[in-house]
């Protein structure tokens, strides 16, 4: 059945008149400057104010169109107001909106689903936790369910890593200027290099250098000199999002898994970002041939941006007392029955199959960049999940400044992008799974554009010891 979508309205098509923001967009910000927080990150760099949405496009207050590549930082897997997500969703409105962790119809269902997306071997001994309704929220659960299990205290976390803003997520990330004027974070926790594609992680050539660094934490592990006590968790992202869009080489993956069930340490994955399709499989653990003691999900789960926070872990794990772990927001029907419509969705429209094409197709757009610019220092991703390194040809140093040149012209010409990674030199997408290939062409002629024009006018320059 197709329903009319409420916003049937907004143009599926870039459209910018005059400047960006506009004149009642700059009312809106200016309003927004006065009343909120300085915490407030997005409106900085991209100065909108949104009036409405549909499918891979934002309308904002001035009637400016863009195609919105952020997708609510990759919450809103079908776009924006799925009109048969929104269907389901507004049939719970009239039935049960809150549920605390009470068993309800459609929450059954959600479950049911959420388990059969798992590799058959890890379904019958899964069991699955509703959290707090954010991905940071979930983290803190991951680890709190660890150490309860294991009754030991340390962590071992990745370089580069991002797990989000609460105090324990915050601790286990590698973005020391988010944490540093946090004092009292949460003790026990190891940095380690990370088995990325983009850099020797530590800082050896780049044959081998993924197994060095899967090595290095061997031994640390094992050395009874190596100075980290055995931990009650091992946690990391399986494609670095905010660290820059750095998917983990697979050897380096396998190793990991490998030393961490041989010693009996609980392995996390955060799929938060991952999840739910981003990657071409439903979770990007699937591609690494591994399974790990604990899945965290949350950002996609209802693909029409409800809130909604789990873990998945081996029932092994499953050692918490009642109440161990709550939230008053954990039984968000509407998130739940949003979720069982996406992913009819998802099978009826094979949705999976679209982001393994579309991605193939924007991987293979962005490579040509490599060939207008040395400024281009690598472009790499999985699925639609997808980013471009800009760093100086000269010094090799991040090109932050660049990076946000670039996704400024970009949004003057139509498009919503992020920025993440080292000094934010890394343009990032991360579109709706359901993009179109025309859309994914605009995309890519767009970033394009801009970065000729940011190349243009700011190359010859030099900026705290590096060009941009």
């Amino acid at each position: 059945m197709t329903h009319t979508p409420p916003s049937a309205g907004v143009p599926q098509t870039p459209r910018v008149t005059g400047e960006v923001p506009g004149p009642r967009s700059r009312e809106y910000l200016e309003r927004q400057a006065r009343r909120e927080s300085t915490a407030r990150s997005y409106p900085y760099r991209l100065p909108i104010a949104i009036a409405r949405a549909q499918g891979a496009y934002v309308e904002d207050v001035d009637g400016n169109v863009f195609l919105d590549f952020l997708a609510g930082a990759g919450v809103l897997s079908l776009g924006h107001n799925h009109p048969d997500v929104i269907a389901a969703v507004t049939d719970q409105l009239g039935v049960l909106v809150h549920g605390l962790d009470f068993p309800t119809p459609v929450k059954d269902r959600f479950t049911e689903l959420q388990l059969a997306q798992l590799p058959e071997p890890m379904r019958e001994r899964t069991r699955i936790h509703f959290c707090g309704p954010t991905g940071a929220n979930a983290v803190d659960a991951a680890l709190k369910l660890c150490k309860t299990a294991t009754g030991r205290e340390d962590v071992i976390a990745f370089q580069g890593g991002f797990h989000g803003a609460t105090l324990a997520a915050m601790s286990v990330t590698g973005l020391v200027s988010q944490k540093e004027p946090v004092r009292g974070r949460m003790p026990g926790v190891h940095f380690f290099p990370y088995g990325g594609s983009a850099r020797c992680p530590v800082g050896l050539h780049p044959d081998g250098c993924n197994a060095h660094a899967a090595a290095f934490l061997e031994h640390a592990l094992t050395d009874p000199n190596g100075g980290v006590p055995l931990p009650a968790a091992v946690i990391m992202e399986l494609v670095q999002g905010e660290g820059g869009v750095v998917p983990a080489d697979v050897e380096f993956v396998q190793r990991v898994r490998a030393i961490t069930r041989e010693l009996g340490v609980p392995l996390i994955v955060d799929e938060v970002q991952t999840g739910c399709g981003r990657t071409g499989t439903w979770f990007a653990f699937e591609q690494y041939g591994i399974e790990p003691d604990v899945v965290v999900a949350s950002k996609a789960l209802s693909g029409v941006g409800l809130p909604v926070a789990i873990i998945l872990y081996d029932e092994k794990l499953d050692s918490w007392a009642p109440g161990a772990h709550t939230g008053t927001f954990r039984g968000n029907q509407l998130a739940f029955a949003a979720g069982v419509a996406a992913l009819d969705v998802y099978a009826r429209e094979d949705t999976l199959a679209n982001v393994a094409e579309r991605g193939r197709q924007l991987l293979s757009r962005l490579e040509e960049l490599k060939k207008t610019t040395d400024w281009v220092g690598d472009v790499r991703g999985l699925g639609l999940m997808q980013g471009v390194e800009l760093t100086d040809p000269v010094t090799g140093r991040p090109a932050g400044g660049l990076a946000k040149a670039v996704q400024a012209g970009a949004l003057r010409r139509g498009l919503i992008l992020e920025v993440g990674g080292r000094d934010d030199c890394v343009v990032r997408m991360l579109p709706p799974l359901n993009v179109t290939a025309a859309d994914v062409d605009f995309a890519a002629d767009t970033i394009a554009a801009a970065l000729a024009e940011a190349l243009a006018e700011t190359e010859p320059t030099v900026q705290g010891g590096t060009r941009i």
